[in-house]
């Protein structure tokens, strides 16, 4: 499993992944598809780090990873997106899997994760890979649960 840092060259491969989720990009603006300039401002930032997910040589999907968020000083996890073609596969957890040990190599003790309410799939997802809940927040006008779990 490697991780490629988005690029203005590989820009394109995130906006294929991002539209291969339509369901989550309903539920995350209304729109089943997001534009090129959308998912620009959202990977090629200075904020946050975002890579592409490379398994078997196949591009799967993206996360994107903020090491301090400066609301509340943690470490977030923006995004885990696994391509819809792969869903159900065992590929998001592996993703993360591989994305925690990295995260514990740079001696992260913690991590925090947002899930937009109704995303029940995620919900459980990130549940089953020992994610506490601990509050609510708000984003964008909508509710999104606060997770987090302790790595070291």
């Amino acid at each position: 499993m490697f991780f490629e840092p988005i690029t203005e060259n590989s820009i394109e491969l995130a906006l294929e992944i991002v539209n291969s989720n339509s369901t989550y990009n309903i539920l995350e603006n209304g729109n089943p598809l997001r534009s090129i300039e959308e998912v620009s401002s959202e990977f090629l930032n200075t904020i946050s780090d975002s890579f592409l997910i490379i398994m078997e040589n196949k591009y799967i999907g993206i996360i994107d990873f903020l090491n301090n968020n400066p609301k509340d000083n943690h470490p977030w996890i923006g995004l885990l997106m696994i391509k819809g073609d792969y869903h159900s596969l065992g590929y998001g957890k592996k993703a993360y899997a591989s994305f925690e040990d990295k995260l514990k190599k740079q001696k992260f003790n913690k991590v925090r994760i947002g899930v937009l309410q109704g995303n029940l799939i995620a919900i459980e997802f990130w549940k089953s890979l020992g994610f506490k809940f601990y509050g609510n927040s708000n984003w964008r006008g909508k509710t999104v649960y606060c997770f987090e779990k302790q790595l070291l």
